[in-house]
């Protein structure tokens, strides 16, 4: 069970990807050959005017299949005899929904549970009670990142773990700031700038809980973008890569565990939680320029666009068969991994 409530999860996501192609291309008047969920053998599928929309073997990815989009064709329909503003808008629109659909269920969970707000309460001995922060102050900024809640606190320690950090926070209604050094704490075996969460939590209207989703979403965008430093930078390794299986994997072992701990609601909040992190890691990760990914298409169209002229087809098919080649290898080789770590 828990494992086909991943696999809509994670078919969901890719599902409304998609949608954001199909529905940009149909507005633009582009033929849409098929609409499919899935990959490889098609199991079902039917026929609505000039779309051909089916469900794959393979529960893992779609595709919005436009006519001419990787082949000439002398369709005036066809994808690439469309201006170029409007195939930019297909394109963007795939990673954009994927941002939607993360916002909607980001600002879902902050109606349902409120925002851990940045007030803290200060620990004893430790740089930010030496520099004058008392408990029940709230942190706004630390260094030039915005807290919107505690947890955007906790995501940038993750990444900047013993930095020297400028604090802006506010007291009494006045805000201040001053600059810690963290303390090295011998128990806990980290820096600690010296404060904790004091517990704080807003249950805000619905225009203020709009802004705390958009923040809410802003965090995992930030996780996102420092996971793939850490990647590039090579302080986590290949090793440390999920694909699909191991995804699905880790998203019915922790849906289990919160129904579990937590009953049906708890179930229903770690998938929500899920949504809004997979539906951003898709979104950022399609507009990476990389070759046969959106971004890598979006990077020639923008050039198209600053141009006023066409890249070679044959030259930017060449760039997006190698860039397929190439995500088709690292597939096979995190999938390998994903397999391996389900028998460790």
């Amino acid at each position: 069970m828990k494992i086909l409530i991943a696999i809509l999860v994670f078919s969901a996501i890719v599902l409304f990807h998609e949608l954001g192609h199909f529905l940009l291309a149909k507005a633009n008047g582009i033929q849409v050959n098929e609409f499919s969920l899935g990959l490889g053998p098609t199991l079902i599928g039917f026929t609505k005017g000039e779309t051909k929309y089916s469900i794959k073997l393979l529960p893992f990815g779609g595709a919005c299949m436009m006519e001419g989009e990787d082949d000439a064709s002398d369709n005036p329909r066809a994808f690439p005899n469309k201006s170029v503003w409007a195939r930019i808008s297909v394109v963007f629109a795939g990673p954009f929904f994927n941002f939607i659909m993360a916002f909607v269920f980001a600002y879902i969970l902050v109606c349902m549970n409120g925002t851990l707000l940045p007030n803290i309460s200060v620990m004893d001995g430790y740089p930010a009670q030496e520099a004058g922060i008392e408990s029940g102050d709230r942190l706004v900024k630390i260094n030039h990142f915005y807290l919107d809640s505690y947890n955007d606190l906790l995501v940038y320690l993750q990444f900047h773990q013993g930095e020297e950090a400028v604090i802006t926070y506010e007291h009494d209604g006045k805000e201040y700031q001053t600059t810690l050094t963290p303390k090295f704490s011998e128990d806990e075996q980290r820096y600690l700038y010296g404060f904790a969460s004091d517990g704080t939590m807003t249950h805000g209207n619905a225009i203020s809980n709009i802004k705390h989703a958009f923040f809410e979403s802003r965090y995992y965008v930030y996780l996102t973008f420092q996971s793939l430093r850490m990647l590039f930078t090579g302080k986590v390794g290949m090793n440390d890569l999920s694909g699909p299986v191991g995804i699905v994997s880790t998203v019915g072992d922790s849906y289990e565990s919160a129904v579990e701990s937590d009953g049906a609601r708890g179930g229903i909040e770690i998938l929500f939680v899920w949504i809004v992190f997979l539906s951003v890691n898709l979104g950022v990760m399609n507009l990476l320029p990389i070759p046969a990914l959106d971004g890598g298409r979006l990077l020639f169209l923008i050039i198209e666009a600053i141009r006023r002229k066409r890249i070679d087809p044959q030259k930017e098919g060449f760039v997006h068969l190698v860039g397929i080649v190439l995500l088709l290898g690292l597939m096979v080789l995190v999938m390998f991994n994903d397999i391996r770590k389900l028998f460790m």
